[in-house]
């Protein structure tokens, strides 16, 4: 079973994390640390003591925003370790998701932590770790992409988004009323959406063509408007876009 440790420097929230881990039977301990350089302390003695040893850790779930150290600094100094633990970051703020990405973060958690949303984090820590098998996943309802904010989960339609932009192994989804960040790689929904009208116009854009508004020639380069926002097409994505756009209905 995994073990892990839990860093926070709020007491309430660490308490409620140890508190949710501890519930969790793919957990097999579970300690707390006030900030990253405690955390420091006690993960460099798990790393010499080996990942068969009695000090070893498996998981780190670690807040962002803390005095001094915080989490992004902490996450960056175990990439230099040879075996450092997995990371899952557990924060308030969806903005540096990017950032937790770059840092092979497992997984990303928005406060208030859910029960469900961080027993999936476990389980993403458990199958890397080999601490559980994999548990198969339901094919995801395709009308509706499921998004995180603030601790709540929306289902947005397919249908309102306008279109998709890459941002490392994560997605972001642009809709009249908003965006939101997914971690769904932009290759992964342009293979799921292409039936439903998406097409590639560049290597970091996907868009709905029943979105988009206007082609625009201008001095060689072309773009379209979506959305309200003008976007780039590649040279390579040009022939293909404007045969769709003459075939639209």
């Amino acid at each position: 079973m995994l073990r892990a440790l839990a860093v926070d420097d709020e007491r309430p929230s660490l308490e409620e994390l140890l508190y949710l881990l501890n519930a969790d039977p793919r957990v097999g301990s579970v300690e707390g640390a006030g900030d990253a350089t405690e955390a420091l302390r006690r993960i460099n003695r798990a790393l010499q003591s080996g990942p068969g040893g009695p000090e070893a850790i498996d998981v780190v779930f670690l807040d962002i925003h803390m005095p001094g150290l915080d989490g992004l600094d902490l996450a960056r100094l175990l990439t230099g370790f040879a075996k450092p633990p997995l990371v899952v970051f557990v924060t308030a703020h969806e903005d540096f998701a990017v950032q937790a990405f770059d840092l092979k973060a497992v997984d990303y958690v928005l406060k208030p932590v859910r029960k469900e949303r961080l027993a999936e984090a476990v389980r993403r820590a458990a199958e890397l770790t080999g601490a559980a098998p994999r548990i198969p996943v339901h094919e995801p309802d395709p009308d509706h992409i499921p998004v995180e904010l603030g601790g709540v989960t929306r289902f947005v339609s397919v249908d309102d988004i306008t279109h998709v932009e890459a941002q490392g192994d994560y997605a972001r989804l642009h809709t009249d009323k908003g965006s939101h960040l997914v971690r769904i790689p932009l290759s992964t929904l342009e293979d799921r959406w292409r039936s439903r009208g998406f097409v590639r116009i560049h290597r970091r854009h996907l868009v709905a063509l029943r979105h988009v508004g206007e082609l625009r020639l201008d001095a060689g380069t072309v773009s379209v408007l979506v959305g309200g926002e003008e976007l780039q097409v590649s040279r390579r994505h040009t022939r293909e876009l404007r045969d769709l756009l003459m075939r639209r209905p």
